[in-house]
């Protein structure tokens, strides 16, 4: 039988390796015109996005769909 979480697109990624690949993708500037949270617009670093979405579901909820959305291209 296969591994379920091998169809999962975000098996194996930590919140901060997502984060930093999409940030690297589309920089803090775009990532904050694509998902309008704070933490991406006002004096953004990866620590103080990743603090804020480690404690809103909706927020990281967003990145992740943002990744999955983003995955095909930062595999080219």
């Amino acid at each position: 039988m296969k591994d379920a979480s091998s169809n999962d697109p975000l098996h194996g990624m930590t919140l901060q390796k997502i984060l930093e690949e999409l940030v690297g993708f589309y920089g803090f500037g775009t990532m904050g015109e694509l998902v309008k949270i704070k933490c991406f617009t006002e004096n953004p670093t990866i620590k103080s996005s990743l603090s804020f979405l480690r404690k809103t579901a909706w927020a990281r909820l967003k990145v992740e769909d943002l990744y999955i959305k983003t995955k095909p291209q930062l595999l080219k």
